[in-house]
């Protein structure tokens, strides 16, 4: 009786509640010039985005809503389950068709199994815009009750605002999924809906998240699917009807609207400070129809709190970028350290550091916490807390041939093993970081991230030991010095994995994964993702859960795990004199091999290697550095080509084999460093941060580090061509100087940072200190968005390990180049 008469008071509440408010719903929207629908304060896209095949279901696709500058919506689209998860099936887009006449967009789509096509129309009308589903033929029986459109909607955006069905009934979108649930015939759980009906009202008390969707025949029903997956989100869904063709699902959205809503100016600076010798600009990203700003001042704050203008300027107009206006605010002048902040458009920024050292220890928690808690086969202790346990020292089966897997992995025909499948295959139960926010053990990022730490200890030779790691014991503790610089041990760690694939197989694999998508999206300690204990085939009680070791042995994996652990021999010289020697016979080896034999092309993904020319030409550079033996140089000169025709990847292996190099290589680099001068230039003037902001469905972080690295070993080749200053504006844009957000990319760096990312503790909407992101996300035709409240944005939010390690470099590069650290000399 009591939750009886609770839902009755209820239920007038909120139906009050509408009534309060005056609602003002968008205005007619119209064709926009990057052809999806628009007007002010909110944009429908249709199809400007889609998947591409590699992750399946990535959250950016289908028709999608961006609210108030929010992208609160996504996934418009027929699918066969309530809540899918991301590996459910998804269509094929076939084509897309804007009719610029009316302002409608329509896209044919197709399933293969079995067969259906379907077209999606979306057109704008006075009452808001009109989302028809079309169906040539009925819907095959297979998919009866099972395929409807679905919309689904970010709940970090929604979660504690009201929702409104028919007659008044809602309720409150849950913070966390609490059902409901019911359980099936067959005894699984069956999703139930929170509210039914046919019209549905989100957040009506709120004009800037307000949407209002009214179907025009089937019913509504609205789900939570957050309780299939953490990563899910709202959904609302129609049901297919059986039998019909024609238009067979009609709605009509409606979005709340601030008539004057204009989106915030993002100031746009480092949020870890500026080196008195660095040129500083902060960027005013701006929204187009905003009046031009005012005056943009520069404070600086004393230790009482007080502030005093030291500087004041009218910005200077860059120009338009993707959808918004920007102006730059250059304050190089001011040269004095102390403590600043911004003041613009009635904003102040968060307070930054003018001063010598600002960058000495924002490499620090990269090095401390967020290598040492990636750590694989390691238990990994912080004072308190335990961040997993020894994890996976059951690895690993070998796969079967011809697999096609998840997760961009894939087995050749030929195993290229000794080992039967599904057969246990000892030795491979040591070394090894967990790639990025998920668990599997990739070798082509091992063997970059492996290189990129020892660039760092041959050119910087940093000698912190804040961690104490202990292989034979497998034991790390973090903040607990052992003697041992941390860098030189994590450069151990990763090439006992690499090394033991030589050991085991006598080439590299492509990695070590897990059987099934039930493990693969295991959240929480590593340790409990399988027992830790060897399959026993001849027991059918043992648990298959053994991860499997994908064994291919392609020519381009074979020549980038040669160059790490030549790389690997000369830092571990003196520290671990057997494993250095093990390493630089085992590249030789591996030189030899590969010279002798046609190449292995297999490719799947991005699991079986670079270009193989690139990766032939790191192992011709590391060995020369490790030998000085003159069949390397000449390899590197006959590998010129390679250098040419991809000189942005392969500038800093031409750079580092220049001492072993003659006269005319030299002269050949130059002329062609002197072109890449003028390619460069167009790329950085297409965007105010100087730096490149790619696209794709993954971020550019990973680019901007990367041209800033390769700007660093050209100026230290070409001093008279190449300036710092594309080193630093590389980290600046790291550190909040980029689109969407002033926010730093590296958890626990700077006053802003990321501290809701995808690492393995994302479930927790937490961070790992260190970890680097890979930032903006450009969605089609000109949205940038990080989103920072939800983790579960792969493209946006995945901590990568390699990542990390390149930018444990920059920083210190950052630091040589301003002449604060020495160099030192391999």
């Amino acid at each position: 009786m009591r939750r009886t008469s609770v839902r009755r008071l209820y239920r007038p509440a909120l139906a009050a509640l509408l009534l309060c408010v005056a609602p003002a719903w968008a205005a007619r929207l119209e064709l926009q010039e990057g052809d999806y629908l628009g007007t002010r304060g909110l944009d429908v896209l249709v199809f400007n985005n889609y998947y591409d095949g590699n992750f399946s279901d990535s959250k950016i696709a289908g028709v999608e809503l961006i609210h108030h500058g929010v992208r609160t919506a996504t996934n418009g689209d027929v699918r066969l389950s309530p809540t899918p998860e991301q590996w459910d099936p998804v269509a094929t887009l076939v084509e897309r068709q804007v009719d610029r006449a009316t302002g409608a967009i329509q896209a044919r789509l197709r399933y293969d199994d079995p067969a259906f096509e379907y077209t999606i129309r979306v057109s704008p009308g006075d009452d808001g815009v009109r989302i028809q589903v079309l169906l040539d033929r009925p819907l095959p029986r297979a998919l009866e009750g099972r395929a409807g459109f679905n919309l689904e909607f970010l709940p970090s955006a929604y979660w504690g605002k009201p929702y409104l069905a028919d007659e008044g009934r809602g309720g409150l979108l849950p913070r966390y999924p609490a059902g409901p649930t019911g359980r099936g015939a067959d005894g699984k759980p069956v999703r139930l809906p929170l509210a039914t009906g046919t019209r549905l009202t989100l957040a009506p008390e709120d004009p800037q998240r307000r949407v209002s969707l009214h179907s025009h025949g089937g019913e509504l029903a609205l789900y939570d699917g957050r309780n299939q997956a953490q990563n899910g989100w709202y959904v609302v869904r129609g049901l297919l009807p059986a039998g019909r063709r024609g238009v067979v699902l009609e709605w009509t959205l409606q979005a709340g609207i601030e008539p004057d809503w204009t989106r915030p100016t993002v100031i746009g600076h480092s949020q870890v400070g500026y080196p008195p010798a660095q040129r500083r600009v902060a960027v005013l990203e701006r929204a187009r129809h905003a009046p031009p700003p005012g005056t943009v001042r520069l404070l600086r704050v004393e230790a009482d709190g007080s502030t005093h203008e030291v500087l004041a300027d009218t910005p200077h107009h860059w120009g338009r970028y993707l959808r918004y206006d920007y102006h730059t605010f250059d304050f190089s002048q001011v040269r004095e350290p102390g403590l600043y902040r911004i003041q613009a458009e009635g904003q102040l920024s968060h307070a930054f550091r003018i001063a010598p050292d600002v960058y000495a220890n924002a490499w620090q928690p990269t090095l401390d916490v967020f290598f040492p808690v990636q750590m694989d086969h390691m238990f990994v202790n912080e004072a308190y807390r335990v961040w997993h346990g020894r994890s996976h020292m059951d690895d690993a089966r070998q796969v079967a041939p011809n697999t096609h897997h998840f997760d961009l992995y894939g087995q050749g025909p030929e195993l290229d093993s000794p080992f039967q499948p599904g057969e246990h295959i000892p030795g491979l139960a040591v070394g090894g970081w967990f790639d990025a926010g998920d668990f599997d053990l990739r070798t082509q990022t091992h063997y970059a991230t492996v290189l990129a730490l020892v660039d760092t200890w041959e050119r910087f030779r940093p000698l912190r030991d804040e961690t104490r790691i202990d292989q034979q014991r497998k034991h790390v503790e973090l903040h607990w010095p052992d003697g041992v610089p941390d860098l030189l041990q994590q450069i151990e760690h990763g090439t006992l994995m690499l090394i033991a694939q030589h050991r085991v197989f006598g080439h590299a694999i492509p990695g070590i994964v897990e059987p099934d998508l039930g493990q693969y999206t295991h959240l929480g300690d590593a340790v409990t993702k399988t027992d830790g204990r060897v399959d026993d085939h001849a027991d059918p009680d043992s648990p298959r859960d053994d991860r499997w070791a994908f064994t291919t042995a392609t020519t381009a994996l074979n020549y980038g795990s040669a160059a790490a652990l030549a790389a690997a021999s000369r830092a571990l010289r003196g520290y671990n004199d057997a494993l250095a020697e093990e390493c630089l016979a085992t590249a030789r080896r591996v030189w030899d091999f590969e010279q002798g034999r046609e190449p292995n092309l297999f490719r799947v993904g991005n699991t079986t290697g670079g270009h193989p020319q690139d990766e032939e030409l790191r192992a011709a550079v590391q060995l020369l550095l490790a030998t000085g033996e003159a069949r390397y140089a000449e390899a590197v000169a006959r590998l010129w080509p390679a250098i040419d025709e991809r000189f942005v990847f392969n500038a800093q292996p031409a750079v580092q084999a220049l001492p072993h190099m003659d006269a005319a290589f030299r002269e050949r680099l130059r002329q062609r460093a002197q072109r890449f001068l003028e390619e460069r230039a167009s790329m950085m003037e297409a965007n105010p941060y100087g730096v490149p902001v790619t696209r794709g469905g993954w971020a550019g972080n990973s680019a901007v580090v990367g041209s800033a690295i390769t700007h660093y070993y050209l100026h230290r080749a070409f001093p008279d061509l190449f300036d710092i200053g594309p080193v630093l504006q590389g980290l600046d844009y790291l550190y909040g100087t980029h689109p969407d957000s002033n926010i730093s990319f590296v958890s626990a760096v700077g006053a802003h940072s990321k501290t809701v990312a995808y690492g393995n503790n994302r479930a927790d909407f937490s961070f790992i200190a260190g970890g680097v992101v890979p930032g903006v996300l450009i969605l089609d035709p000109d949205f940038p968005e990080n989103k920072e409240d939800w983790p579960f944005l792969w493209g946006e939010n995945e901590y990568v390990i390699e990542l990390a390690a390149r930018y444990v470099f920059l920083v210190h590069a950052a630091q040589e180049v301003l002449g604060e650290l020495a160099p030192v000399q391999p």
